[in-house]
């Protein structure tokens, strides 16, 4: 789990994944070592205090380098809201992530439909700028859908993954969905998916 100045997701990324099963282990923005792990995780946060855009500093930072290169080598990649920003301004995954079609942020519960299943999960979300824009989404391989409109994304998207399949983006946060009082415990399934590929 990559810690950037201004994340705040990071320890819940971190509890994530070892309820889900997987040994958690800290990576900083700075280094340019992923520590011989599996699997990288890109928490939800404000990297960088979102200067500029969302991502947009983030993604200068040495340990995308390494983990660019660990993605080209099959190695996955999960980017969970400022995460997925991250890979798009990386162009790690394809397309935007712009402000919300009300300009205004918006912390809620959704439903999102997981493409391959057609199976509904509850999850929490909370940003600004999570309005997924791709010229030709016919062109993206879609992860997830929110059931409504909720912030604008194109074709309602909340989630995708690029070519290869191993890196995935998504704006809800499935690792604040872990218990009874999160309102939701369908997190747990998908970080479990994303570490089993």
């Amino acid at each position: 789990v990559v810690t950037f100045p201004g994340s705040l997701d990071d320890a819940d990324a971190a509890r994530a994944v070892t309820i889900a099963g997987g040994e958690a282990v800290s990576l900083w923005h700075g280094d340019d070592d992923v520590k011989n792990v599996d699997a990288v995780v890109l928490p939800g946060g404000f990297s960088y205090g979102d200067y500029l855009r969302c991502g947009a500093i983030a993604r200068f930072a040495p340990v995308m380098d390494t983990i660019i290169d660990a993605a080209h080598r099959g190695m996955p990649v999960f980017g969970i809201c400022n995460g997925f920003q991250i890979l798009c301004e990386r162009k790690m995954l394809p397309g935007t992530l712009r402000k919300n079609k009300n300009l205004t942020f918006i912390c809620d519960i959704v439903r999102i439909r997981k493409i391959q299943t057609n199976k509904l999960y509850v999850l929490p979300m909370a940003h600004g700028e999570g309005n997924y824009y791709h010229s030709n989404p016919s062109e993206v391989n879609v992860a997830y859908r929110y059931v409504y409109d909720i912030n604008g994304s194109v074709e309602n998207i909340a989630g995708i993954y690029n070519d290869e399949g191993n890196v995935l983006g998504i704006m809800p946060h499935p690792e604040r969905a872990f218990k009874r009082y999160h309102h939701s415990e369908d997190g747990i399934e998908i970080v479990k998916q994303f570490m089993e590929k």
